[in-house]
Formats: C-alpha cells, sequence, structure tokens
C-alpha cells in the first residue's frame, strides 16, 4: 500500500556513501547463504486483518523453509517509512537502517528513487520473477507509468471493485454519473475513505479520468498540466456529491477496511474496495450479509500492481531478497490468492506455470458475491504519481474534516 506524499520528502541529497555490501542478486546461491539467520524488518500497511494474517502466514514458511525471521512492521502510512529511510541517509547512516524491505508503489516509490534510497536493481534476477512472464505482462515492471528498472519486485494486484446489497438494489450505477444520481436517491448510503486514505485518494483518481476531458495529461507530471483546468470537473462533482455521502459529507470513513465495516452494520448499502474478492471473503467470514455482490464499472475501474523494494541500507539485503523470492513462489502467490487467507490476485502468468503450480490456484466454485472472472478484463491504467500527491493537497484544502 502504499500511502502518500512525495512532494513532502523529495529534497535534494548530496550525500553518496557507500551502502552496506550484498550478494550480487544473481549469485542466488550466494543470497541463501547469507540470509540464513537474518532477521528482516517488513514495513508494510497493517491496516486490515486479511493482510496481516497472510505476512503472519508467510513468517512462518519462511523461518521453516529458509531460517529467516520475518517481523512484521505494521505501518498506517507508508511515506513514514520512507521518511525513515530519507532521515537515516541524511544522517550519514548507510550500513544499519531499521528498514529490509517495503510495500511500496506510486509516489512513494517515485520518492525513493528520486532520492536514490532504493538498493538495485535486485528484482529481475530473482528466480521467481521469470514467472511473472514480464514481457507480455508489462504491469509487473511499471509503477504508476514509472519503469521499476528492477528496483521493485512485485507481489500482488489490486483493482476498485464496488459491492452493494442486492437486497436493497436491484441496479447499482454503473459510472460516475449513475453513481452521483443514486446517491442523491440514496442519502447517506455511500462515501469514500477520507484524503489521504489510498483506497479514497483512488477514488479520486477513478472520477478524475471519467469526468475530464483531458485524460493525456494524466499520464504526465502534473506540473506539465493546467492542473485546475484538468481537475474542475471533479471539483465540480465532488461538490454536488457530498452532501449526499453518509454524515452528509462532513466527514468521512477512515479506511477501505471502515468502509467494509459501516457495510456490515448497515449504514451503508453501496461501497467499494481496492481488493476485488474483498465483499466475498468478507460473506465468507459472516462479516457482510449473503445478498451482498460485487461488480465493476462499465467503463472499468482503477488497478495497479503493488511492490516491495528493498532500501538502500539495509543490513539484511540477502534476507530481503529472499523474502521477495518467496512471495513470487507459487506457493506463496496461490496462498495469498486463496479466499480463505487474503484473496489478492497473483502477479504470476498462470497459464505458463507447470501443471502441478497451476493446480495449487484452483479454488473450486465461484463464491456469489464473487466477481466473474473475466470482469477484471478493463483495468484502467494509474496516472503519473505526482497527481496522488496534487489531488490529495487540492482535495485537503477545498475538504478537509477531522
Amino acid at each position: 500500500m502504499l500511502k502518500r506524499r512525495y512532494s513532502l520528502i523529495a529534497p535534494l541529497l548530496a550525500l553518496t556513501l557507500p551502502a552496506v555490501a550484498a550478494p550480487a542478486p544473481s549469485d542466488w546461491p550466494a543470497v541463501l547463504d547469507e540470509a540464513e539467520g537474518q532477521t528482516v524488518y517488513w514495513n508494510a500497511w497493517g491496516g486490515d486483518s486479511r493482510t496481516n494474517r497472510y505476512i503472519d502466514w508467510v513468517a512462518e514458511q519462511m523461518q521453516a523453509q529458509f531460517n529467516v525471521e520475518v517481523a512484521h512492521v505494521k505501518l498506517d502510512d507508508t511515506s513514514s517509512a520512507v521518511s525513515r529511510v530519507l532521515a537515516e541517509k541524511q544522517a550519514g547512516n548507510d550500513d544499519e537502517g531499521s528498514i529490509d524491505l517495503i510495500w511500496i508503489n506510486g509516489e512513494n516509490f517515485a520518492a525513493m528513487r528520486e532520492n536514490d534510497l532504493l538498493f538495485g536493481p535486485f528484482a529481475e534476477a530473482l528466480p521467481n520473477f521469470a514467472l511473472t512472464n514480464a514481457n507480455d505482462n508489462p504491469e509487473v515492471v511499471t509503477d504508476f507509468t514509472l519503469p521499476t528498472e528492477g528496483y521493485e519486485s512485485p507481489w500482488g494486484k489490486a483493482q476498485i471493485t464496488f459491492y452493494y446489497d442486492s437486497a436493497l438494489t436491484d441496479t447499482p450505477p454503473q459510472n460516475m454519473s449513475a453513481l452521483l444520481e443514486w446517491a442523491k436517491a440514496n442519502p447517506g448510503q455511500f462515501s469514500y475513505p477520507r484524503i489521504p486514505d489510498f483506497t479514497g485518494s483512488t477514488f479520486l483518481k477513478q472520477a478524475l479520468i471519467e469526468l475530464t476531458d483531458q485524460d493525456d495529461a494524466l499520464y504526465q507530471p502534473v506540473e506539465d498540466a493546467d492542473f485546475e483546468r484538468v481537475t474542475a470537473p471533479l471539483w465540480a462533482y465532488l461538490d454536488e456529491l457530498h452532501p449526499h455521502l453518509w454524515r452528509s459529507g462532513r466527514t468521512f470513513p477512515d479506511s477501505g477496511p471502515n468502509l467494509r465495516t459501516l457495510m456490515s452494520d448497515g449504514e451503508l448499502s453501496l461501497a467499494f474496495s481496492f481488493y476485488p474478492t474483498d465483499a466475498a471473503v468478507a460473506v465468507m467470514e459472516y462479516e457482510l450479509t449473503k445478498s451482498v455482490r460485487s461488480y465493476v464499472l462499465e467503463g472499468g475501474t482503477l488497478g495497479n500492481v503493488h511492490f516491495v523494494a528493498i532500501p538502500y541500507n539495509s543490513p539484511h539485503k540477502a534476507g530481503a531478497m529472499v523474502l521477495a523470492n518467496f512471495l513470487l513462489s507459487p506457493e506463496a502467490q496461490a496462498q495469498k490468492q486463496s479466499l480463505s487467507m487474503w484473496g489478492d490476485r497473483s502477479v504470476l502468468d498462470i497459464d505458463r506455470l507447470e501443471a502441478d503450480a497451476q493446480a495449487l490456484f484452483e479454488q473450486g466454485e465461484r463464491h456469489p458475491s464473487e466477481l466473474p472472472a473475466d470482469a477484471l478484463s478493463k483495468t484502467l491504467p494509474e496516472p503519473h504519481p505526482s497527481w496522488m500527491t496534487a489531488l490529495q493537497d487540492a482535495w485537503l484544502e477545498r475538504y478537509g474534516v477531522n
């Protein structure tokens, strides 16, 4: 995940001391040897119980298979970890950083690359990276329009997916215009997470892509565009939408999981998640009613790949590489995609796996609350990372609430 903000953490740095030595990623036996006995401090968003239980499972497997301990450092905001690495570099700590691996993408990746805060390239040398078939799946080497250049390793896919209570709504809205009309007809039954939450910020981008007639500008740095002109339709839309949201738009839920809780409590009848199986897993776990159904907007929804990266001053780079490689194994990817664990989509090219590996991903009959297999065929690409920060700042200026 995953959150904000690179305009606040991008001062130019002149200090260029050598980082701690690590085995060459291409010398995998040496990587495995050095990793044994290490503790990898993995800084990752900790705001959802399903994500946390998967990371707990990963930690168990890493200890059992590689004698590598994984310590999950739970983050509310990924930018805090980015800022920590930046502060360590400014203080001259180039060998004993406090972070070995970060769950990251978007503007946080852009900030770390801009400030030379990442170790690499390493990702494409990982033995399991070939299973992504990057030549045919360029999204695994592109982060919010930016080439990853081996400084990030993919480990999951996300895409905005809406879900609704079919016992209360026969025909859910299929686009932003219809969503506004639905909200007016069902006041208080929809909302989005408070900015700068990542899911809330992604909703802004989803709306902007559909509402603006300046789409091309979104895939270039924001400073190259007429920001006010491009975003004017978004602010007009939100001005009209907010009075009809939960609590009349005077306050907003904290996060995507909080949206799910409000849906469970009956305060909302339409919500969305960045995880396509979120609603199905919640129904299976008796958190949402069996009448909940999932869908995507008719024009497609925003999606991206999330990554892990290694800070330049990690003292346990070998262990971090072994962890990143394990996350790309069919075993770990299938477990992550399982509805009984997390439900996060795989980055592997499953059709090209060996038959026994493909079998790991078979989950039987589709859950009624889950999307059809082909529903995510139209994925809208993420704008340039600079748009996230600019949109967050503009939203807070206009609508900032407690």
